[in-house]
Parts: structure tokens; sequence; C-alpha cells
């Protein structure tokens, strides 16, 4: 009974909490624009259904992690959690974990869509290693909360908030993770009657809101969410995820850890992950869709990482362009003469071509 299996009793929960369900999955509590302005303006409560959760247990489980992950899993302890990317030989990611730990195990949480596949993947290097991997999802629900009011109305609850990105603590049956966002903002993770609990303390201090609203918060924030559509696709570079300490390049060996310190350490990556805005809710832009450029005869110049509705209409998305044809302002969706593209500023700072030496 793993992978991306549904809890009855969350969903049914929510669903009477005003939650509408489409294939058993929550879509949004009634009014999505309304959801989306709250997202960007106050303080509103998310059910993380759209993720999932891997257990990784066992005494050799450290060691398993780190020889699959980019980053230096034996950094994470029961304070810090992180990113890291599990990639292919060939260093194209398949999958990007956030990672903590509770009760003594690792939990990897990740788009719900690539959990079976992913699960399956990483049971086929256990081999004799000490390690058993399994779906949390039976056990364990994820709950958001974001907004100017989020430290206040989360110490109302837990007696102590973690303090900086990627802070973690755990505090009566729930673990609390700091991320960052356009406001503050947490998740949060418990058993299921815990989180019931917790959903009808925060509810009337939060807008409750549907899991697009979250990752429109992570396109905010600048953070790639890696879909069945972009599996292997890029390298870490490639959507900044060394930026966002999800790669360690002093750690052991990793499947495709050659290309990515090879990038790293002698070039420079020909593409980048850059934040935009398309106006039009015809635009419609999807995980893997095509970006273009003038002069490339038809070929693409990037592909959309992800995207939702804007607040105020259109669409927010992350897309890795060519790093060539990032500044030239002639962007474009779907082909040459399809809806343009506004390239915006991300909220951390990414090297210019011209601060790098050598090709890749």
């Amino acid at each position: 009974m793993d992978g991306n299996i549904v809890n009855d009793e969350w969903i049914s929960y929510l669903a009477k909490a005003g939650a509408v369900l489409d294939d058993r999955q929550v879509r949004h509590f009634g009014n999505p624009e309304q959801e989306r302005r709250a997202a960007a303006n106050n303080t509103i409560l998310v059910p993380l259904t759209h993720l999932s959760l891997i257990r990784a247990r066992g005494e050799e489980a450290t060691a398993f992690l780190n020889n699959q992950l980019s980053n230096d899993v034996r950094q994470v302890d029961d304070a810090h959690g992180q990113l890291a990317a599990y990639c292919t030989a060939k260093g194209r990611i398949l999958a990007i974990f956030r990672i903590f730990r509770r009760d003594g195990h690792y939990l990897l949480q990740l788009p719900a869509s690539l959990q079976n596949c992913i699960l399956e993947r990483l049971r086929k290097y256990v081999l004799r290693a000490k390690v058993t991997l399994e779906s949390a999802d039976q056990e364990l629900c994820s709950i958001g909360v974001s907004g100017p009011d989020a430290p206040g109305i989360m110490q109302e609850i837990t007696p102590s908030i973690p303090d900086g990105d990627d802070a973690c603590l755990t505090q009566n049956g729930i673990t609390v993770l700091r991320l960052p966002g356009v406001h503050p903002r947490f998740a949060c993770a418990a058993p299921t009657s815990t989180a019931i609990t917790l959903w009808e303390e925060l509810s009337p201090k939060a807008v409750k809101a549907g899991p697009g609203t979250w990752v429109w918060l992570d396109i905010m924030a600048g953070l790639p969410t890696i879909l069945p559509e972009t599996s292997e696709a890029f390298v870490p570079q490639m959507v900044n995820l060394e930026l966002l300490s999800g790669v360690s390049f002093e750690k052991g060996c990793y499947p495709g850890q050659e290309i990515v310190a090879r990038m790293h350490y002698l070039g420079k990556p020909k593409q980048r992950m850059v934040r935009a805005h398309v106006s039009g809710e015809a635009a419609s832009p999807q995980p893997g869709d095509a970006v273009y450029a003038p002069g490339l005869r038809g070929q693409a110049a990037g592909r959309v990482v992800v995207a939702q509705p804007a607040p105020g209409g259109g669409y927010d998305l992350l897309a890795v362009i060519q790093t060539s044809r990032i500044a030239d302002g002639s962007l474009s969706l779907h082909s040459e003469t399809g809806p343009r593209l506004e390239v915006q500023a991300l909220p951390y700072t990414v090297p210019t071509p011209e601060s790098s030496q050598g090709v890749l």
C-alpha cells in the first residue's frame, strides 16, 4: 500500500470543511480567484494534498540517501531541512525533494504525481542496505500557512516557531518547517487526527485556499517544482538549485554528480531558470511547454517548469531559458508569435553569463 495513496480520512474531513474535490483531490474552497488574491495579500491556510511524503528509515538511511541525492543529507537534523535533487546518471533531475526529520526518520516531500515512480526507482538501489522506503501519506498530512500574520497565528498553536528558511522543529506532534516566500511561510506535517485539530484551530484565523495558491507562492519564491512533464529535462543548475542550497559540491558521489560538478567547476549553465508573467487567460502555460525567442528558426529557447494563474490575471511561471536570450525581452509562449513573456526579478541573485568562466 505504497505510493500516492489518498488519505481518505483527511480528504473526507476537508470536503466537509468546504474543499471542492476533483478525482479525490482538493482543488479549491469555492472561489479560486479570491483565494489567489488572498495568497498575495493576506494569510492563507492550505491543505498540501498536491504533495506526498516518502519515509526513509533504518540505520543506513543517512548513507543511502547521501549516496543518491545532490545535497549532503548528513546536514539534515531535527532543526534543519534542505532541498535536494534526485538525478539520473546524466545529471538530469528526476525529482526535487524537501527533506526533513521527524521521529528519527527522514521524510522526503515531493509532488504526489511523482511518488509512485520515484519510490520504485529508489528501492531498486537499496540492495542490502539497512534502509526501508515507504509512503507516509496514510499516516501524515501536510498543511501550509502563509501571510503577514502567519508567525503570530502559528505561535498561538505551537510553543515556538522555526526561525530562518529551512529551519524546522517538532512540537506536540506537529513538525513545522520555515519556507521562503513573499510573506512568512510555514509547512506543517502531523498525524491525521492532529492535522484535523490543527486545521480547526487555524481556519478561523486565515483564508482557506487550494493547493494551487501554494504552488504560486513557490513560483514567487523562485522554488522549482519538477513534475512528470519535466522529469529528466533539467540539470540542477538550470533550475537554480545550487543557488537555493540544494546541491553540495563537497560531499561524495551520487548519480549525475560528475556532470553537475563539471558544470560548476569548469563551465557555466547555458540555461537558467527565470520568473515571468504572461497576460491573458487563454495563454494557459503548462509544465514542459516551449518558450520561443526570435532568430532560432522555430527552435525553442526554453521550457516552462511550472505555472499558476496570477492573482491579478494572466499567469505567473518559472521557465528555463537559454541565458543568451533572457535579456532581449522578446520571449514568447508556444510559438514565436505566441503570448509575450515578461521576465521578472527573482528574490535571489542569479549569476550573469559574464560573471562565469568558461563554457559548458
